[in-house]
């Protein structure tokens, strides 16, 4: 990766001037390696010099000069074209084309293990994900958890993490919503109820007329609905848990006990107003919170403390949960209670916000006041709803746009990217040659186009990385969009199939290459990959 090759020539060339005593400072925590916004300001650039500028007093134009002149005093594998120092104190990196034209090489032999990292070094992970309560269908709000969930898992697997899908069912007999969804299928209520619920409450009839306890009835219409996510899942959103937990085991195996005794052992409960709360606001949170209420029964704190011991005892070393925005004031009460139960590797909550459809569209078979996930998927298909998901932030409200969706030209993103693989089959096809690149000669490429498809291509293990680091998959959307323009204004600007043979193998390798890396992208978003459109 070429930024981390910059970052380690940065960091030697600061080791040489720190001992030569050219610059005096303690450390530099970590050194910057970015992408320029404007082409003319190279392919890399960093801000190292403004950044000691603080630490030594010097001016950071002379701090940059002084970098340079060193970087250049070394050997660098013919790694950059040139050098450029900016105001106030910028440094760019221009990567020269031998260096590109030889990286091109690189992603051949490398094909479907192009982009795979070892930066996980097979941390066992468990990504929780979706866990939607058991009282209905998917909705289009679920999606955005269930394919961020499920891309971010293949992304820390490509980075070498050790990954486990998992769904938490909420069905103990003991919580309310399960409780107002046996009074709804007992005909005692109507929350939760929809044209869906009724069918499966008039198929359950049978057994619901010989039951008389609300939460017998609402934890046997629960398993019924949870029935019917697992299968929506797995048929149709292609989403493969690895685990799927269920809540009302921890009851059935008394674990809610046994931990509640647990934590009075260690003096982190007490009573008060007839309730017992646990001492979070000692762990980092801004105050306690209920864990068994007045009338004996577990709040879903304790359920979730329980669950999150189990995690623990199963050997996870990093915890990642993928919650709904209703769920944001729950967050700093797990950050205490991870604490509590003394883990000491990585716990995240990401908070996904609201997603809405763009004001004035609807779908077509709408049936209710919820729109399903389903619906949507039906409308659209997975791969557009997958991807359109995955656009955004998942911290960020996101507005879903049916019609751009449905949109089957190049002004839909999925369109047009999956169109550049399909264009590339074709080339490919056409002209029989895949097996058969063996040695091209890769500085025959030279024109501004080719050089700007391989310099795109080379950033996909850096956009592995940073997605692994920082959990921002919608990266991948950008990144992807970004190579297919590079590959269609390649397409455009340079003729494949010619009569220079030896250009030709040149421009077919770019091509292939340019196949590995939108193969390789768009799976690890769930997309397919077609040949033909």
């Amino acid at each position: 990766m070429l930024k981390k090759e910059i970052q380690k020539i940065l960091k030697r060339a600061l080791q040489s001037l720190k001992k030569e005593g050219v610059l005096v400072f303690d450390k530099v925590e970590s050194i910057q390696v970015e992408y320029p916004r404007e082409e003319e300001h190279g392919d890399y650039a960093t801000n190292v010099a403004l950044m000691l500028a603080k630490k030594t007093g010097k001016d950071p134009l002379k701090t940059a000069n002084l970098i340079v002149d060193q970087i250049n005093k070394k050997r660098t594998k013919n790694l950059f074209e040139k050098i450029e120092i900016k105001q106030p104190g910028f440094i760019n990196f221009f990567i020269s084309q031998e260096y590109l034209q030889k990286l091109l090489i690189e992603i051949i032999k490398k094909d479907q293990d192009f982009g795979r990292l070892k930066i996980g070094k097979g941390t066992k992970t468990n990504i929780e994900f979706i866990s939607a309560n058991p009282t209905g269908e998917l909705h289009i709000g679920n999606g955005r958890g269930a394919f961020f969930g499920d891309t971010l898992a293949n992304v820390l697997e490509f980075a070498g993490f050790k990954v486990e899908r998992e769904y938490y069912i909420n069905n103990a007999r003991c919580n309310t919503q399960i409780q107002a969804l046996g009074k709804t299928a007992l005909g005692k209520g109507k929350t939760y109820l929809t044209d869906y619920l009724k069918q499966k409450i008039k198929k359950l009839q049978k057994k619901l007329k010989k039951i008389n306890d609300e939460k017998k009835a609402g934890y046997l219409l629960a398993n019924e609905i949870q029935n019917d996510i697992k299968k929506f899942i797995e048929r149709e959103l292609k989403i493969k848990f690895d685990n799927w937990i269920e809540e009302e085991n921890f009851f059935q195996k008394s674990e809610i006990k046994k931990t509640f005794k647990w934590l009075e052992k260690k003096g982190l409960t007490y009573q008060k107003e007839g309730a017992f709360w646990i001492r979070t606001s000692q762990f980092g949170d801004n105050k306690d919170w209920v864990i068994i209420r007045e009338n004996g029964q577990p709040t879903y704190l304790m359920s979730d403390i329980v669950y999150h011991k189990d995690k623990i005892k199963r050997g996870f070393k990093k915890i990642i949960n993928i919650w709904g925005a209703d769920h944001q004031a729950h967050v700093s009460k797990m950050k205490a209670v991870m604490k509590i139960l003394g883990f000491k590797g990585e716990f995240e909550v990401l908070i996904s916000q609201i997603v809405t459809l763009k004001k004035g569209k609807k779908l077509s078979k709408r049936k209710g006041e919820i729109i399903t996930l389903k619906e949507l998927i039906d409308e659209v298909g997975l791969d557009v709803a997958r991807f359109f998901y995955l656009q955004k932030a998942l911290d960020t409200h996101m507005e879903f746009d049916l019609d751009l969706a449905k949109e089957q030209s190049e002004k839909n993103p999925v369109y047009y990217i999956q169109y550049a693989h399909a264009r590339i089959c074709s080339i490919l096809r056409r002209c029989k040659m895949r097996n058969k690149i063996k040695n091209p000669n890769t500085k025959l490429l030279t024109h501004p186009s080719e050089i700007k498809l391989i310099k795109t291509l080379i950033k996909f293990p850096e956009i592995i990385e940073s997605c692994a680091r920082d959990y921002q998959v919608h990266r991948l959307t950008q990144y992807a969009l970004e190579t297919a323009s590079a590959f269609h204004r390649f397409y455009k600007d340079c003729r494949v199939l010619i009569d220079d043979k030896n250009l030709q193998e040149a421009r077919l390798s770019l091509v292939l290459a340019t196949q590995i890396v939108l193969r390789n992208l768009l799976s690890l978003m769930g997309i397919s990959v077609p040949k033909k459109m």
